[in-house]
C-alpha cells in the first residue's frame, strides 16, 4: 500500500480519509483547516477531517509544510479549500478528487454550479494537482445523474462515496502504478463560490430556477422586514395567477409557475414546515414574500 499525506476539511473528506485508512494505506500526515469558533460562545471546534484524524491517531496540523516532510509518496486532496503553492507540489506530487466532470466546473463550488445550471449529469475526477486552477490531467473519472430533487448536500455526499471508490481503485496497486493522466478536453467553465446575493429568491424568475436555488442551500427571501430561509421547496408548473411573490394557498407566485415552500426558517428561529410558519405568523392572503406587509386581508 501507499504512504499518503491527506489534505481536506469537511465531512465528505473525513469519510474518504477513513476509507483510505481502512484500506491499509499509511497516512503519514493530515492537513486540515484551523479550528473555528462555532455558536455564540468562545469555544472552538475542529474540522470533521481533523476530528477524524485525531480519532484515528493520525498526526494533523493546518500547515501544508508539515505534510511535505512527512515521508509521504503522494498527497491526496479532497475538498481542502486552499490553493497549494507550486513549490509544495515540487516537493510532493498530489492528486485531487474533484466533484465535477472536468473541465466543466473548475473551482470552488462545482456541485452548486452544476445544480444551478440545470445540468442533468455530473461526476468525479481524480486529477493531478498543478499550479493552475483544476487544470491538471485526469487519471480516472466516474459519471452519475443528478436527481431532480437532489440537494447540493445530498449530491456532495453521494459524489464523495463515488469518488472514494474511484480513489481506492486507482491506488490499489500503489503510487507507482498510477496511470499517465489524460489532458482535459472540452469547454472550460468555472464554479465560483456563491455569494449571499446569488442565493436571494427573486420571484420575478421562473419557479424551476428558484427551486434549483433552494436545492443549493441557504436560499433566502424576506418577510415583514426579516430574512426567511427556504430549506425545501417544490414546483407547481401551472400558470401563476398572482403577482410574483404573492402567497396563495401555500404557493408563491413566480414569473413562470408557483414555488411551494415546504420547510423554512424565520430569522432567529428554528426550521419548521411552511404550514406551521404560516399559522404562527398569521400569514394573510395576498401577502408577499420579498415584499411589504398588506394593510388588510384574510389569513391565507
Amino acid at each position: 500500500m501507499s504512504s499518503l499525506a491527506f489534505l481536506g476539511s469537511p465531512a465528505v473528506s473525513a469519510a474518504c480519509l477513513d476509507a483510505l485508512v481502512q484500506a491499509g494505506h499509511d497516512i503519514t500526515w493530515v492537513v486540515s483547516g484551523r479550528d473555528k469558533r462555532r455558536g455564540r460562545g468562545g469555544a472552538t471546534s475542529p474540522t470533521p477531517v481533523k476530528e477524524a484524524a485525531l480519532a484515528l491517531g493520525l498526526p494533523v496540523s493546518d500547515r501544508v509544510e508539515d505534510a511535505l516532510s512527512s515521508g509521504a509518496e503522494l498527497g491526496v486532496v479532497v475538498a481542502f479549500g486552499r490553493i497549494i503553492r507550486p513549490e509544495a507540489l515540487a516537493l510532493l506530487p498530489m492528486v485531487n478528487l474533484h466533484f465535477s466532470l472536468l473541465p466543466r466546473w473548475r473551482g470552488a463550488a462545482p456541485v452548486e454550479r452544476a445544480i444551478l445550471a440545470g445540468d442533468e449529469r455530473t461526476g468525479v475526477c481524480l486529477m493531478k494537482v498543478e499550479a493552475g486552477l483544476d487544470e491538471g490531467g485526469v487519471y480516472a473519472r466516474r459519471e452519475t445523474a443528478i436527481g431532480p430533487e437532489e440537494t447540493a448536500e445530498e449530491l456532495t455526499t453521494r459524489l464523495g462515496v463515488l469518488g472514494t471508490e474511484l480513489l481506492l481503485e486507482v491506488l490499489a496497486g500503489g503510487v507507482a502504478s498510477l496511470p499517465e493522466p489524460a489532458p482535459q478536453e472540452g469547454e472550460v467553465s468555472y464554479a465560483a463560490k456563491l455569494t449571499a446575493a446569488e442565493l436571494h429568491l427573486d420571484f420575478a424568475r421562473p419557479a424551476r430556477e428558484l427551486h434549483r436555488l433552494v436545492r443549493v442551500g441557504r436560499a433566502w427571501t424576506t418577510f415583514r422586514g426579516g430574512r426567511l430561509l427556504v430549506h425545501r421547496a417544490a414546483v407547481d408548473a401551472s400558470p401563476a395567477t398572482a403577482p410574483p411573490g404573492e402567497v396563495v394557498e401555500g404557493r408563491v407566485a413566480t414569473a413562470a409557475g408557483w414555488l411551494l415552500p415546504l420547510e423554512v426558517q424565520p430569522e432567529g428561529r428554528s426550521r419548521q414546515s411552511f404550514d406551521d410558519f404560516a399559522r404562527g405568523a398569521r400569514l394573510l392572503s395576498g401577502e408577499r414574500l420579498g415584499g411589504a406587509e398588506p394593510t388588510s386581508g384574510t389569513v391565507a
